[in-house]
């Protein structure tokens, strides 16, 4: 496996927290039902309310500001917390600068709101999905846990076979070790070892990183291995459904959506590659990670196709659906 150059992934890694909460402050649940319920805190009133398109709850301050937003049926929460800044300087002159944080719930939203776990998260500056997904682009420092082994850092798409990247690599098998679901179990490959493909890297985000049940089976609960599977049955919340024609409308994305696409004509028109928003960058435009061949792994930068869902480019252009898990 080659590997690619080690430049810094993150800048401002002294991140200045935007978040005017302190910690132990009292809130109290109030329910989203309503069009404007309200929880009273030591620090203001607090209100919810309810918007469409997809359906979901929004949490603001007592100034009124959206703090979090839950959406009907998905466990990514997205709350407004530190700035930080993700770059790639390697592949792209452009940053993504943002106050955008995405955590997930234990259970998919069902309406009421937990106004204790949306402050605790609030000034939480543990990784988030966000961070855990710039952890495996290129020049990502390698991190190591307690006993030395390998967690996250600059890796691989997968093996060279016949002068061309391979398809297949697992979060499992990024990591070397088997993965069970139910009755089948899914044992590592080796020449795949550091190796995540676009659908493989979602997984390792979400699911190994971040705890989302995961599934070789497609069944709408838990989330499947290829990215035509989860276009067509993951968890979570459709967001903008697949017509077979470029999404050209972003109004309704949040950071730490799925967006899929069909970036290759040699199979037809079904999705075959999937990654995960992350915002507005440096440029303005629309910009987004995703594991590829043609950077050998985890990207936001522009290597074989701009990583932005707007304009005339290679994903602009196959950019199909978004969901939110």
């Amino acid at each position: 496996m080659m590997a690619r150059q080690r430049n810094a992934a993150l800048l401002g890694a002294s991140m200045l927290l935007a978040v005017g909460l302190t910690a132990g402050t009292a809130l109290v649940p109030s329910s989203p039902a309503a069009a404007a319920s309200k929880g009273s805190t030591s620090s203001g009133t607090w209100t919810t309310s309810r918007v469409n398109g997809p359906a979901r709850t929004l949490v603001k301050d007592d100034t009124g500001t959206v703090r979090a937003t839950l959406t009907d049926g998905s466990r990514s929460v997205v709350l407004v917390g530190a700035t930080r800044q993700f770059a790639e300087p390697s592949t792209t002159s452009a940053t993504v600068t943002t106050s955008a944080w995405v955590r997930l719930l234990a259970a998919p939203f069902a309406g009421s709101v937990d106004l204790a776990w949306v402050q605790a998260q609030l000034v939480d500056s543990s990784p988030d999905v966000l961070a855990h997904a710039l952890a495996y682009t290129t020049g990502a420092p390698e991190v190591l846990d307690g006993s030395g082994a390998h967690v996250s850092g600059d890796d691989s798409y997968g093996p060279l076979v016949n002068g061309a990247r391979q398809e297949g690599s697992d979060w499992n098998d990024y990591y070397g070790v088997a993965a069970t679901y139910g009755d089948q179990t899914d044992a590592p490959e080796a020449a795949q070892f550091r190796a995540v493909d676009c659908s493989g890297y979602v997984r390792l985000v979400f699911g190994h990183r971040g705890g989302l049940p995961m599934t070789l089976t497609p069944d709408g609960v838990r989330l499947p291995r290829r990215a035509v599977q989860m276009d067509a049955s993951a968890p979570g919340t459709l967001v903008v459904p697949n017509r077979g024609t470029q999404v050209t409308s972003f109004g309704a994305l949040l950071a730490g959506d799925l967006v899929l696409f069909d970036a290759n004509t040699d199979d037809g028109t079904a999705v075959d590659h999937v990654g995960i928003y992350l915002g507005k960058d440096s440029a303005g435009r629309h910009r987004f990670v995703s594991s590829r061949k043609t950077a050998d792994g985890p990207t936001m930068g522009d290597v074989g196709g701009g990583s932005r869902l707007d304009g005339t480019g290679l994903y602009a252009t196959s950019f199909r659906s978004v969901r939110r898990l």
